[in-house]
């Protein structure tokens, strides 16, 4: 029996980028798993608010995202959706955390260090000590797996030493999870800034793809994406990084490797390679848009969510008992 968690935060609309390098993988990793084993993913609220959010429009993106999990095809028979706020035992494993964790290896994040120099307001405590909850999340379940983007090592590295420190400290305890790096689609790049990360929080609107754009919004988008001028459709990140973008797009879309595309491409112009990419896009996100507007309002979604929950809080209950206990925390 294994066990996999992982978790994306509602905040701000999903992209292309979020859908092939994450939600995608989900979904075929769920077609692997065996009978007896467990796939958590959560909707990490608690992680979006370590930034001022509106909480009208954070509790609408909650529901959007996990609608929009639904309509890509996660199966809530083989994986357990929820609300990471619903499971209250995320707060009291990341508090039990912090007390082994160093101020120092928090200021030592790379994400940390980034979102500071771009915060204009006062930086909240939470933003230092989030790290330390995201490896309460995945140590809460005790889980073997952790699918991850190459952004998050560093925090799943965190929460492997903090697993060790525990179980040197109180025991043996925690598994040492390991990550889950998704090679294709798992970098999918700005098209404005194709040097950039393609996300959900670029102020340039042309810049993403967003899973409910419209499908003449998502041409234009395409059609207007950051190329080069010498013609030739081939990979070259360094050099050629807007021709090479389209490329993973499409391989990730259509399962082809980079050098079929390229092979099949050879000859065509960067308008009728941006078509191509484009007819690509529409045809896999077009069926995920009507499945979302199926699910965003129905009994189903708060169903599913509400056994998702159930199944978590088992879990979570049953591993911060134990935890508690070794701490030495509780009169029990």
């Amino acid at each position: 029996m294994k066990t996999i968690v992982s978790g994306i935060q509602p905040s701000g609309k999903l992209t292309l980028g979020n859908y092939l390098g994450a939600i995608k993988e989900f979904v075929k990793l769920q077609e692997t798993l065996a009978n007896d084993d467990n796939f958590f993913v959560f909707i990490a609220d608690l992680h979006a608010i370590t930034v001022p959010q509106v909480p009208s429009e954070l509790r609408r993106n909650i529901k959007n995202l996990a609608a929009i999990y639904l309509a890509c095809g996660l199966n809530p028979e083989k994986v357990s959706l929820f609300v990471q706020s619903e499971v209250t035992e995320h707060c009291e494993m990341g508090y039990i955390l912090q007390t082994i964790t160093y101020i120092g290896e928090l200021e030592r994040m790379t994400q940390y260090k980034d979102k500071v120099q771009r915060q204009t307001a006062g930086v909240s405590s939470a933003l230092l000590t989030y790290p330390v909850l995201m490896a309460g999340d995945i140590l809460l379940y005790n889980a073997d797996f952790v699918p991850v983007g190459e952004d998050q090592k560093q925090h799943l590295e965190l929460a492997r030493n903090l697993a060790e420190r525990f179980n040197s400290r109180y025991s043996e305890t925690f598994k040492l999870p390991v990550p889950l790096i998704t090679k294709s689609g798992a970098r999918i790049m700005s098209l404005q800034d194709p040097s950039k990360k393609m996300s959900k929080s670029d102020p340039v609107e042309k810049s993403c793809i967003y899973l409910l754009d419209s499908e003449d919004v998502i041409r234009k988008k395409i059609a207007s994406a950051v190329t080069d001028s010498d013609g030739k459709i081939m990979f070259d990140s360094v050099n050629k990084p807007g021709v090479s973008n389209l490329l993973t797009i499409l391989s990730a879309i259509s399962s082809k490797s980079v050098n079929e595309l390229e092979n099949e491409l050879s000859g065509k112009s960067y308008s009728e390679f941006k078509s191509i990419v484009a007819d690509a896009v529409v045809k896999e996100l077009l069926p995920i848009q009507e499945k979302y507007f199926n699910f965003i309002n129905s009994e189903e979604l708060d169903k599913v969510l509400d056994e998702g929950k159930a199944k978590a809080s088992y879990f979570a209950h049953k591993m911060i008992t134990k935890v508690k206990r070794k701490v030495g925390v509780g009169r029990k």
